[in-house]
C-alpha cells in the first residue's frame, strides 16, 4: 500500500529574508506573526484593478516593505542560479530590463494620451531623454528622482553619463555579507535604464561597433554609504547620429 502524504504543515507566520546568505551559512530571516482574525476588518468594496482606470493610476499602491520583501526574494532567485559576482548581477540586470522596457511603454502612453493623442512623438535626443529618464522616469519607477545626471569629463570618456543616487530604494532591504562586497543589487536598476533606452534606441549594441552597457557601481560616501552610480556607456553609432543633429 502506498505510504500516504505528510500532512500540509500548521498554518504559522510568514518569513521574509533581506540579506544575502553566505556560503554554507544559515539563511538569516525575520518574521512577522499575522495578524488574528479578529483584527482584519474590512474597509468596504475595493473596486478590481483590472477595472480601475490604466492611466489615473499615477500613485504608488505599493507598501515600502512588501517590495522591498518581493526583490529580496528575487536577489535570493538569483543568487541559488549563478556561480560568480558577474553572473549573479548580468542575471539581475536581465530581470531588471523587462521592466524598464514595459514601465517606459505605459509612461509613453501617459504622455501621449495627456498631450497630444493624435500626434504622437519619440524623443531623438539624447540629453533630453537622459533628463527625461533621471527625473520623470526614475519618479515613476522608485517613488523620486535621481540626485544627479554627469557626463563624465575624462578624456576619451565622453560617452559615458551617470545617473546617481544617494539612497538607493532597493538596497535599503538587503544585506551584503563581507565576502560579497563587490556584489551591487542595484544592477536591477541598472537594467531597468538599460531596458528603457534599449527601447528608445539608445544603447543598442551592434556587431559592427563598441557595444552599449549600462552598470551599477557603489560609490560610497560618509553621508550616504549606499550612493549608488548608474553608469550608461553609449555606443560610438549613437554619439555620432546625436553629433550630426548638432548636439555636443
Amino acid at each position: 500500500m502506498a505510504n500516504a502524504p505528510p500532512p500540509p504543515p500548521p498554518p504559522g507566520p510568514w518569513a521574509a529574508t533581506f540579506a544575502l546568505n553566505s556560503p554554507g551559512a544559515a539563511p538569516v530571516t525575520h518574521t512577522y506573526p499575522l495578524p488574528a482574525a479578529s483584527e482584519v476588518r474590512p474597509s468596504g468594496p475595493v473596486p478590481d484593478i483590472l477595472e480601475r482606470p490604466r492611466d489615473k493610476l499615477r500613485a504608488s499602491e505599493v507598501d515600502l516593505g512588501a517590495l522591498q520583501f518581493l526583490f529580496a526574494e528575487m536577489v535570493a532567485y538569483a543568487q541559488a542560479r549563478v556561480s560568480g559576482i558577474a553572473d549573479f548581477e548580468r542575471l539581475l540586470s536581465t530581470m531588471g530590463a523587462r521592466v524598464g522596457q514595459r514601465a517606459l511603454i505605459l509612461l509613453a502612453h501617459r504622455k501621449e494620451t495627456s498631450a497630444n493623442p493624435k500626434k504622437p512623438r519619440r524623443e531623438t535626443r539624447l540629453l533630453p531623454t537622459l533628463l527625461w529618464l533621471h527625473t520623470t522616469f526614475w519618479k515613476a519607477v522608485f517613488g523620486m528622482q535621481a540626485d544627479s545626471l554627469e557626463r563624465s569629463t575624462e578624456s576619451g570618456r565622453s560617452d559615458e553619463y551617470m545617473i546617481s543616487t544617494n539612497d538607493p530604494l532597493l538596497s535599503r532591504g538587503i544585506s551584503i555579507p563581507k565576502e560579497m562586497t563587490q556584489l551591487s543589487v542595484e544592477a536591477y536598476a541598472a537594467g531597468i535604464v538599460e531596458g528603457a533606452l534599449d527601447a528608445l534606441g539608445f544603447v543598442r549594441a551592434s556587431l559592427l561597433t563598441q557595444p552599449a552597457r549600462v552598470t551599477a557601481h557603489g560609490v560610497p560616501t560618509a553621508a550616504y554609504p549606499n550612493r549608488t552610480t548608474i553608469l550608461i556607456k553609449l555606443e560610438k553609432s549613437v554619439i555620432d547620429r546625436e553629433v550630426a543633429m548638432g548636439g555636443p
